[in-house]
């Protein structure tokens, strides 16, 4: 992968840019402890470099200046921190930093609740650094050092390591383009014994032992390898002996196995794992072998499931072979099967979907449930962990929960055109500098309806927009149901004889309700008004984009040429145009 990296730091960290300069181009800092000083100053070499993530390992106890007045200036500190920190008076105004905030959804700078002078100062200088179109990795804390025993009060340390992570909270909630990195859970993993060697710190400010360095760089090649790739979407899991031990249709003989102690509570462990998965935006189903009713009692009567029957998007609990129903699930949610993971105990059920369906990912299942919760998290990091998590991420169950109804909704409907109407569909235009990291995050990851595929940098993205003869146009969309989000981008580049559509990408989710007449319809009439008689489009062809091959030929476009590679270029006169769905109701801006 051909990234560009910097790791900065306020101690030596030369043994992980050496290891990472074996997988990446990593820029060669200048020594270390100036980390704002390089990234304050334009014309340093690290700019020139213009790195595309930027990673700050900081050490908390080299920020605060190792104090030699620790008892005194500290106690008197910590009780500054407590008047401003803590309790209710906090939550008034973080909420009225956010009141307060362009947009009403980030904080302003003077909501910077950080009690120390030196953090406050710290985090003020570091909001002024970070630029636009590039990523920023900062560390959270772990306050070490050999005067920390000395400490009079010892909740004094953690007191200070919740300051950091104010101040960390507060520029995430400035910035999209800021992420948290797990500093503290490597430490604690390791353990301070293990991370931390005095010998090498007095030799060389080297803090960390050889094994904690190692193991920051790799986390750090993780998190450059999961910002460049695209997240599975669903996981389908099986019931007995997998989220409870035992079989549901013979509980009356055999109690399950979930509780709070054994073997049962390694199951209900397994469960608090994908509930939280589902709060951090993983589409949660069900692929069972089993009696719907016997399934559903267990999931709606016992007192120790976490699951619910409202945590499950969509369930298919059966006879059938289960590779029909996982691709009956992939149809009925319009994903791709490489979209979707599957998480089975029996071996020849998971054989079976591999050979079947290759194109879903099958990870072994862990021999005793002791190791179920463990393993969850780590197939969580693997294939679903997001580099930061938006509004429309952590909805993904009730949307996909919705589209089960709309289903069910086209099944008894007399015929299609009475099923859009039912629908109530409506959509809005919605401004895209106010929604930069959904309009990234949306034309980087659309796949099936993507008329180019082309894609863009939050940076490139921030010129688009700005560019005078470029339009971009970002809509959301809502039915009966509820609110899809915002699902469609078009970028139209204004120059030349006539507008072209660059790029044109809409979410599964809205596929096949003919919504993209209605959005098309919009932008053809916005264009005709500002003085345009003709529109472009293109279609690109991938693996990915066949069902959006004919979208131009059905709207009325005609192609006017077309390449060996299967590219194709359409026009359409504006005045001419066919008239649009009219199943679609638009929202005005209020």
């Amino acid at each position: 992968m051909n990234k560009r990296i910097a790791v900065l730091s306020n101690v030596n960290m030369s043994y992980v840019i050496r290891l990472l300069k074996k997988e990446y181009q990593v820029w060669d800092a200048e020594g270390y402890g100036n980390e704002l000083g390089t990234l304050m100053n334009g014309q340093s070499s690290y700019h020139a470099f213009a790195p595309e993530i930027t990673f700050l390992i900081m050490d908390l106890m080299e920020v605060l200046g190792h104090k030699t007045d620790l008892p005194e200036s500290w106690r008197r500190e910590a009780g500054e921190i407590r008047e401003e920190s803590g309790g209710a008076d906090a939550g008034k105004r973080e909420a009225h930093a956010r009141e307060d905030a362009p947009g009403g959804t980030s904080p302003d700078r003077d909501s910077l609740c950080v009690g120390l002078p030196v953090l406050r100062d710290w985090f003020t200088r570091m909001d002024s650094c970070i630029l636009p179109g590039r990523l920023y990795y900062l560390s959270d804390a772990w306050l070490w050092g050999p005067e920390i025993g000395a400490l009079p009060e010892t909740s004094l340390a953690q007191r200070l390591e919740e300051q950091w992570l104010q101040g960390l909270a507060w520029l995430e909630q400035r910035h999209e383009n800021v992420r948290i990195f797990p500093y503290r859970q490597i430490i604690g993993k390791l353990g301070e014994e293990n991370s931390f060697s005095l010998k090498t710190w007095y030799l060389g400010k080297i803090l960390h032992t050889g094994e904690a360095q190692k193991r920051l760089a790799e986390e750090i090649g993780r998190l450059v390898e999961k910002e460049a790739g695209v997240p599975k979407k669903v996981l389908l899991v099986d019931l007995d002996n997998t989220l409870w031990g035992g079989l549901a249709g013979e509980r009356d003989h055999t109690p399950l196995e979930l509780s709070e102690d054994r073997q049962g509570l390694a199951y209900k462990n397994a469960q608090r794992v994908l509930r939280l998965m589902t709060q951090a935006g993983v589409v949660l189903g069900i692929v069972s072998k089993n009696n719907e009713e016997d399934a559903l009692t267990v999931i709606r009567e016992h007192p120790h499931m976490i699951l619910r029957e409202e945590d499950f998007a969509i369930r298919r609990i059966n006879w059938r072979p289960k590779h029909e129903n996982i691709r009956e699930i992939a149809d009925s949610l319009n994903l791709g099967l490489d979209s979707m993971v599957f998480w089975d105990d029996s071996p020849a059920e998971r054989e079976l979907v591999r050979q079947m369906l290759p194109q879903v990912e099958v990870p072994d299942f862990p021999e005793s449930p002791e190791e179920l919760a463990p393993a969850l998290t780590r197939l969580y990091k693997k294939y679903f962990q997001r580099p930061r998590l938006t509004a429309e991420d952590r909805e993904k169950t009730r949307q996909y929960a919705q589209n089960e109804q709309r289903n069910r909704l086209e099944e008894q409907a007399a015929d299609f055109g009475q099923y859009l109407r039912q629908l109530r569909i409506r959509a809005e235009a919605v401004s895209p500098p106010a929604h930069m990291e959904r309009l990234v995050q949306l034309v980087n990851k659309t796949n099936q309806f993507n008329l180019t595929t082309l894609r863009f940098s939050l940076e490139e993205m921030q010129r688009i927009v700005a560019n005078a003869s470029q339009k971009v146009y970002l809509y959301r969309v809502e039915d009966c149901f509820g609110d899809y989000g915002i699902v469609s981008a078009v970028i139209v580049n204004l120059t030349g004889d006539a507008p072209l559509i660059e790029e044109w990408v809409m979410s599964c989710r809205v596929m096949g309700k003919q919504v993209e007449d209605a959005l098309l319809a919009r932008i053809e009439t916005d264009l005709l008004a500002a003085g345009y008689e003709r529109l472009r489009g293109r279609y690109v062809p991938t693996a990915k984009n066949k069902p959006v091959e004919q979208l131009y030929d059905r709207l009325g476009y005609e192609m006017v040429s077309r390449k060996s590679d299967g590219e194709k270029e359409y026009c359409i006169r504006l005045e001419e145009r066919p008239a649009r769905a009219d199943h679609v109701t638009w929202m005005e801006p209020a």
